[in-house]
């Protein structure tokens, strides 16, 4: 944490810096620093996946024969991914509304996608869900092989055949009493804008009768822009779990699904 001060830096960090002196070559001393922590950041999970792996392996083996929506592994996978928030000496993160989220019990949590980030800072909740997630996360060893084993649900975006797929192993978690989680714009917002969402969560929070949770994903944008890995500013980054939405207040899915992107917009708007 030597090599960077907030207070030289200003409440804007190294990209508040650099912006508010344009033109002085601050920018070019900063970027090499961040390639250099970047590389270094990933790196680090890169070295500690597999001894975290073999954890989530153990407690795998020891809490299948009574833990069917292997809860136990899950809180071990948001603790795995959540300590590399708060080892990140750039980041900070505080979470709002939690106590909203079920411990027991079906829901739909639908949240907005900007940044790779905002898988890690999700596991922050320290609920039990289920990810959908696309296909090509469970390619990458050990963090994969820990979806897997966490029974996530993976998604070949633009397949209908793995649509269907994806909706039927929702369905299955839905009825054993596993909530699901979904980014329902379908992938991360080029500059933050809220998207479009998809039918999907709410599809299935319509025909299983149980609540959507909205959440709203703040500054992970700023941490990490949708294009390359280079960690970026200083990001003080915040979930909010907003009150959930009862399927039998709406008139169809199309109104539930939006009603749950304005609740969204609307805490993304007063959250700026």
């Amino acid at each position: 944490m030597g090599w960077w001060s907030r207070g030289a830096a200003g409440r804007g960090g190294f990209g508040g810096a650099a912006l508010l002196v344009p033109g002085t070559g601050l920018v070019f001393r900063m970027l090499p620093m961040l390639r250099v922590f970047s590389v270094a950041f990933w790196a680090f999970i890169g070295i500690t996946s597999p001894v975290f792996f073999l954890g989530a392996l153990v407690i795998w083996l020891v809490t299948l024969p009574f833990d069917r929506r292997r809860v136990v592994l899950h809180l071990y996978s948001s603790a795995w991914a959540t300590c590399y928030v708060y080892l990140n000496p750039l980041w900070r993160l505080k979470v709002r509304g939690r106590d909203r989220l079920p411990w027991r019990g079906s829901a739909v949590l639908v949240a907005n996608h900007a940044s790779l980030v905002d898988i890690l800072v999700l596991f922050g909740l320290f609920r039990p869900f289920k990810w959908v997630s696309k296909r090509e996360i469970f390619k990458i060893p050990v963090i994969g092989w820990n979806m897997r084993l966490n029974d996530y649900v993976p998604l070949v975006r633009g397949s209908g055949a793995s649509v269907r797929r994806m909706m039927e192993h929702c369905d299955r978690l839905l009825a054993a009493g596993a909530p699901v989680m979904i980014f329902p714009e379908g992938q991360r917002s080029q500059d933050g804008t809220l998207r479009a969402f998809k039918n999907g969560a709410f599809d299935l929070a319509v025909r299983h009768k149980v609540p959507v949770f909205p959440i709203a994903v703040h500054g992970t944008g700023r941490a990490l822009p949708k294009h390359g890995l280079v960690l970026r500013e200083p990001a003080d980054m915040r979930i909010e779990v907003l009150p959930p939405l009862d399927p039998a207040g709406f008139a169809d899915t199309d109104a539930l699904r939006d009603a749950t992107r304005q609740a969204i917009s609307t805490a993304l708007s007063a959250g700026k």
